[in-house]
């Protein structure tokens, strides 16, 4: 499989944030702990598909949220979807995680749990199957995801990499 280049997509005005995990994060020190979170965001544009992760640490719940949007606004992508699906099925990895993502017809709706379901929702895509395998580490599970819809090509990008007219296939 040819080595892909995702594209770097400037934030836009109509981005939906979701927070997926804050994890408490103690560091021993010599006087005592200090306490810390880190939380994980994933936001995303339904209406551009567009999608981005992002973790952020900070010494209070909300100041970390902050930050983690702040990084997944520089991680944007952008998905190639269908209307309602997803065009064909696709395994992603990262990690120990994958996440498997088969097209659905409509009225289905998204069949997801936690991490994934998170993202599919940023994304925009109404109708799809989702199956997590290996991990549930909630950071490996949402790269795993986001690099499973990487994967996805649409039909004149596919004909245009095999050196056929698209209405052909």
């Amino acid at each position: 499989m040819p080595a892909t280049v995702t594209k770097r997509v400037e934030p836009t005005s109509g981005l939906k944030e979701q927070v997926v995990s804050i994890n408490r994060v103690t560091k021993v020190v010599k006087g005592g702990k200090n306490l810390s979170f880190s939380a994980l965001v994933v936001i995303g544009d339904p209406g551009a598909k567009i999608v981005g992760f992002g973790t952020g640490k900070a010494k209070e719940v909300p100041a970390a949220i902050k930050k983690g949007i702040e990084a997944a606004k520089k991680n944007l992508r952008k998905i190639h979807v269908l209307e309602t699906t997803i065009p064909h099925p696709v395994l992603g990895r990262f990690g120990a995680g994958q996440v498997l993502l088969k097209p659905a017809p409509q009225g289905t709706g998204v069949i997801a749990g936690g991490p994934v379901r998170a993202v599919i929702e940023a994304v925009g895509i109404p109708n799809v199957l989702t199956k997590s395998l290996g991990t549930h580490n909630p950071h490996n599970v949402v790269k795993a995801t986001i690099a499973a819809l990487e994967q996805l090509r649409d039909k004149n990008e596919v004909a245009e990499m095999r050196g056929i007219l698209p209405e052909r296939m």
